[in-house]
């Protein structure tokens, strides 16, 4: 599974700094979910960013191997 945040951020003109912002969650842990560098997934990060970015389905976001 890998986690399409980059390329929704970027369609966005979102930077990681801005999202953290955003969301509340901290830079570091957006960084390792955008660079899919986390071995697990904190599944209110991901509702949160969902959320935020008025993305309705994880389908959207998420990019199956």
């Amino acid at each position: 599974m890998r986690i399409k945040l980059k390329e929704v951020m970027e369609e966005r003109g979102l930077t990681q700094s801005k999202l953290a912002e955003m969301t509340g969650i901290r830079q570091a842990a957006i960084s390792e979910i955008v660079n899919n560098r986390r071995d697990t997934i904190n599944k209110a990060h991901l509702e949160t960013i969902c959320k935020t970015l008025e993305i309705k389905s994880f389908d959207e976001i998420l990019e199956w191997d």
